[in-house]
């Protein structure tokens, strides 16, 4: 009984444990956009404008001829010291005033001659010229369905995103597309390209050498003008796009260094797309 009554005296300390913290209800969840408002993102998105630079390039002639008010002013700004002051018109070279006064008159004269240099010598500009020649439109007729449609494909996207006006494809000896703008010949229909004459020229040559794309941005100023006949003779721009070792891609645009570097990138992976197309095309034949 004691023992008992012991036992039930003596107090255990017991600290209940929580139950675990179950997750909210779906309902009181609230879902918060990713992604900006639209009138933030369009704050952000907008582009800065440079006052400075709109203002110049509104007023060129204004700017260009700022050096010589500006030289023209300090020499008159010397003379008029000269005579107001009462030193003398004759230059003496012991006097600070009179070095101080003729480097001022350096700096003037120099000031003048900056603003007719850049009254004289502007940059030329650049404008789109319309090709002179016949449209063309030649493919070959023995490609496979998955062929044409990747050269339809490339015209198409040269010609709508880039200055691309004339697009020549030459593969495995022999001309499969030509197609654009071409160059008029005595019966007033597209000059054809003679594919066995260009692969011999050194344009050809020495693109497929190099390997790697050839960019002549101003066509009119390179000698090997002369092998590309088929093009428009007004062609500003042409890209050399090989082929591997098999062939080539002719790109003519109508704009002096019309093709940025973007466009050159995009098309050096169009003439590699090309490629692959065109050698399962050729293994497949054989």
């Amino acid at each position: 009984m004691k023992a008992g009554n012991i036992l039930g005296n003596v107090c255990i300390p017991w600290k209940p444990t929580p139950p675990p913290r179950l997750p909210p209800p779906l309902s009181t969840f609230r879902c918060f956009s990713a992604s900006p408002s639209s009138s933030s993102l369009k704050t952000k998105m907008k582009p800065k404008r440079d006052w400075a630079a709109d203002w110049i390039s509104n007023n060129d002639d204004t700017v260009r001829s700022f050096p010589i008010f500006v030289g023209g002013a300090s020499l008159l700004a010397v003379l008029v010291n000269r005579a107001v002051t009462g030193i003398a018109p004759v230059a003496d070279a012991s006097s600070s005033q009179s070095r101080a006064d003729l480097l001022t008159l350096g700096l003037a004269v120099t000031n003048m001659l900056t603003g007719l240099v850049w009254l004289t010598i502007r940059p030329k500009s650049i404008s789109v010229v319309n090709p002179q020649g016949v449209e063309c439109w030649f493919i070959c007729s023995h490609l496979p369905d998955f062929v044409f449609s990747e050269l339809l494909w490339a015209w198409e996207s040269l010609s709508g995103v880039t200055r691309c006006r004339s697009l020549v494809v030459v593969y495995d000896c022999r001309c499969i597309l030509q197609i654009g703008v071409a160059a008029e010949s005595v019966n007033n229909e597209a000059l054809a390209v003679d594919a066995a004459k260009l692969m011999q020229g050194s344009l050809y040559q020495a693109a497929i050498k190099s390997a790697s794309q050839s960019y002549l941005a101003n066509l009119s100023l390179y000698p090997g003008r002369s092998e590309l006949p088929f093009l428009p003779l007004n062609t500003q721009a042409v890209i050399l796009q090989p082929l591997a070792d098999k062939g080539i891609v002719i790109i003519g645009g109508d704009t002096i260094r019309g093709f940025t570097s973007s466009d050159q990138a995009w098309i050096t992976l169009i003439g590699e797309k090309l490629d692959a197309s065109l050698a399962k095309y050729v293994t497949n034949e054989l």
